[in-house]
């Protein structure tokens, strides 16, 4: 249904739901709600709405879904936060390991070997992956923390000339002096979105999201490296040798592993799926083809025999 009822205001705009929603509220009539049996869409519908009208140039229904959500859309999603870890330790899961499948195939050796290389890589890489993006995730969280600190202690002791800083700094994006000098007048006079915006504009840093975690951080790198990583040995545990068949069905698995982790990984941040997936898949094959030619011309340098 549409809540307006002039003919000329309303533009169909279909959400995920598979409704139609007028383009001036971007309301989703769903049954159990409110407004004449509906309800208004969550946060996450409306920043897909948000993002479809971005992607379609279509201006009048993004101004609709930022109306409409009072400009909460929540632009990554509450899951969206650890896609960076999700994504990178799949990724380095599945080609590693792959890669180490490749390199020994090319050696011609064999499927005990490729089994044994496979999983001590799984744990081994998996838990310093996990590992590093804790303490990398924790030493920035810190260090964001440290500096938010020094600034919040600058403006309690020298608010002016903080708020000179920042006017020199807006007049460098371009403000007037005197729009620079009214903006930081109005804005100083809240010390918490003041240094906020400072730490923005002036050191190039977000204010830590206290809702962030730098363990969950390495858990899912963790668990994101094992899951996909196990994929390129699933034939070799399934085949009783190190057949060519069973290098056949690794290649297949990864590269279909591989497209899905990308099409995940554009769901998440709004890119093209075909575009993303297809990359994902020419970084693995590349780096798997490096693998497989190493270990094909290392077994005939050093005349690598069969174990």
């Amino acid at each position: 249904r549409h809540c307006v009822p002039s003919p000329a205001d309303l533009r169909p705009l279909t959400t995920s739901h598979g409704r139609d929603t007028c383009c001036c509220c971007v309301v989703s009539y769903l049954p159990g709600g409110v407004k004449g049996g509906g309800r208004l869409m969550p946060s996450q519908e409306l920043a897909r709405v948000a993002r479809s009208a971005y992607e379609a140039g279509d201006v009048e229904a993004s101004r609709a879904a930022h109306a409409a959500g009072e400009h909460a859309e929540n632009h990554a999603g509450e899951s969206g936060r650890y896609v960076k870890s999700l994504v990178y330790g799949g990724l380095d899961g599945i080609i590693t390991t792959f890669a180490i499948v490749a390199a020994t195939v090319g050696g011609d050796q064999s499927r005990e070997l490729v089994i044994t290389l496979g999983f001590a890589n799984l744990l081994a890489d998996g838990i310093s992956m996990g590992v590093g993006d804790y303490l990398s995730s924790r030493s920035e969280m810190e260090f964001v923390e440290k500096e938010m600190k020094r600034e919040s202690w600058e403006v309690e002791n020298n608010l002016d000339g903080e708020k000179e800083e920042m006017v020199e700094l807006y007049e460098k994006q371009g403000l007037t002096h005197e729009d620079a000098v009214a903006l930081i007048g109005i804005l100083s006079k809240y010390p918490e979105p003041f240094v906020s915006n400072m730490m923005n504009i002036e050191l190039g840093l977000q204010p830590p999201d206290p809702a962030d975690s730098p363990l969950k951080n390495g858990v899912v790198t963790f668990v994101a490296f094992e899951l996909f990583g196990f994929v390129p040995l699933i034939s070799y545990l399934a085949f009783s040798t190190a057949s060519t068949g069973a290098f056949v069905v690794a290649i297949v698995l990864t590269a279909l592993t591989l497209m899905l982790l990308g099409a995940a990984k554009a769901q998440f941040i709004g890119q093209n799926k075909f575009t993303s997936a297809l990359f994902m898949l020419i970084n693995g094959g590349l780096a798997a083809g490096a693998a497989y030619l190493v270990g094909w011309g290392l077994a005939k340098v050093l005349n690598l025999e069969h174990c």
